[in-house]
């Protein structure tokens, strides 16, 4: 089942699990499900990374001819997702959407090209999964500070808490950053 969120073309699926006392059984992906709803990404890449409480990724996002659809779901843990719109000419230019991703719920954020992603880490750890419609290139990417103010993003946990990579602790402010 898919939810809209107030920013055009963010998407939330709640997969229909099957459990019973050996476990739990649920299609985290079907072309045909997904394209009825108007995602008809050709999804060429996945990438999975594990990570501490308090980590901090982001937030991302790929330019020009390398920018990237996602759809973000997360393995084990617990997780806070942000996804800015820094689509120029959106009426929602720079709003973000606040989602919290867990092995739990089993909820997948679909993020259309056209955003900044992120997440933190609410858990002792994460597993976090997304697949991709573009390669990764590095000549491509961008990051906005996680901090902005301008964003005002609530990130859940102290200031003294985030763990952040030295690249991510540098992104430039919203407004400033590169343009997709």
């Amino acid at each position: 089942m898919f939810s809209t969120t107030a920013i055009e073309g963010l998407l939330i699926f709640e997969p229909r699990v099957f459990a019973d006392d050996r476990g739990y059984f649920y299609e985290s992906f079907n072309k045909n499900i997904f394209s009825d709803v108007g995602v008809k990404d050709d999804f060429v890449q996945d990438n999975q990374s594990k990570s501490t409480y308090g980590v901090l990724r982001g937030l991302h996002y790929q330019t020009g001819e390398y920018a990237q659809s996602k759809l973000v779901r997360v393995l084990e843990g617990k997780v806070l997702d942000i996804a800015v719109d820094i689509r120029p000419d959106s009426p929602t230019y720079g709003q973000h959407y606040s989602i919290e991703l867990s092995a739990e719920n089993k909820l997948q954020f679909y993020i259309p090209r056209g955003f900044a992603h992120g997440f933190l880490v609410l858990s002792d750890t994460a597993t976090f999964f997304y697949k991709c419609d573009n390669f990764y290139n590095k000549a491509s990417e961008g990051g906005i500070a996680y901090n902005d103010p301008k964003l005002n993003i609530d990130w859940k946990i102290p200031q003294k808490d985030l763990i952040l990579s030295e690249k991510d602790m540098v992104n430039p402010k919203f407004g400033e950053h590169r343009l997709i």
